[in-house]
């Protein structure tokens, strides 16, 4: 086993593990401490069934089924199929799945506490994945939005993103997130939070799935989204996931932001994802 830093600000890798050696205390009290105290780990080339990855993902807390029913795996529910790939005429998966920086599930009122995700059939010269430490995020922060900042909630949404569906034919653009807005209501976090296994502040906010701040009045809020646009998109401090077969990452929900870039034309992507709870 050989493990390193992957950027000055987040992440682990670590090499030469099987599922085998994961299996032992030892090994994978090393990895949930890297996933606490690093935010992201990467375990390369590593070949795992889907239930060695939910026996895995189990190890860290309760594995949840996907909000959405259509796009679980056939057999196992706590399993996220996202996939372009199609069979028998019909979608592997879901495709283009987190294609915009985010925090998972912040749209819940007790989102997950870490995503678990295998590579099952990824190319490696596109469809990569981009990671943000909220943390870092934060320390970024000009001084007067520290301030600003402090104390207030924001109002998170699934509204932005909701795909249509066919209960939304015949209905305006306002009728439909109206309706999306029923199914799935509004919830509130604080903005500015602390890490329990750091003790590191973090911002949690992201206009994808944000309505807005409570407390900042229109322009504020398209300042702050503006803002952290800016902070998310600067290569200095993002890392770049270019995928390798059978990688396995898991991060923690709250203290990552991350994005999936695009795949080039005729390239196929599947990759299975499980989120976990602790609560």
């Amino acid at each position: 086993m050989h493990k390193r830093d992957l950027t000055p600000f987040m992440g682990i890798e670590y090499t030469g593990l099987t599922y085998a050696d994961l299996d032992r205390p030892e090994v994978f009290s090393d990895l949930v401490d890297a996933l606490h105290q690093r935010d992201l780990v990467v375990v390369r080339g590593i070949d795992l069934t889907p239930p060695q990855q939910i026996a895995l993902a189990s190890r860290l807390g309760n594995p949840v089924p996907f909000l959405l029913a259509d796009w679980r795996h056939p057999e196992f529910a706590e399993i996220l199929v996202s996939s372009n790939e199609h069979r028998g005429g019909r979608p592997v998966g879901i495709e283009r799945v987190g294609h915009f920086w985010h925090q998972d599930s912040s749209f819940n009122a007790r989102p997950s506490a870490y995503t678990v995700l295998h590579g099952v059939n990824v190319p490696q010269d596109c469809g990569h994945t981009l990671f943000a430490g909220a943390a870092d995020v934060y320390d970024r922060l000009p001084a007067a939005w520290k301030t600003r900042l402090e104390g207030l909630t924001g109002v998170h949404t699934l509204t932005k993103q909701q795909r249509i569906g066919p209960e939304h034919v015949g209905l305006s653009i306002a009728e439909a997130q109206a309706h999306i807005a029923r199914q799935h209501p509004a919830v509130e976090h604080p903005v500015v939070r602390r890490d329990p296994h750091t003790g590191r502040s973090y911002l949690y906010a992201a206009r994808a799935y944000m309505h807005h701040v409570t407390g900042l009045d229109a322009n504020e809020n398209e300042a702050f989204f503006d803002l952290v646009d800016t902070l998310l998109r600067d290569p200095a401090h993002t890392y770049t996931h270019r995928w390798t077969p059978d990688d396995l990452l898991l991060w923690k929900t709250a203290t990552t932001y991350h994005l999936a870039t695009e795949l080039a034309p005729g390239v196929s992507r599947t990759v299975h994802r499980i989120s976990v709870t602790t609560t």
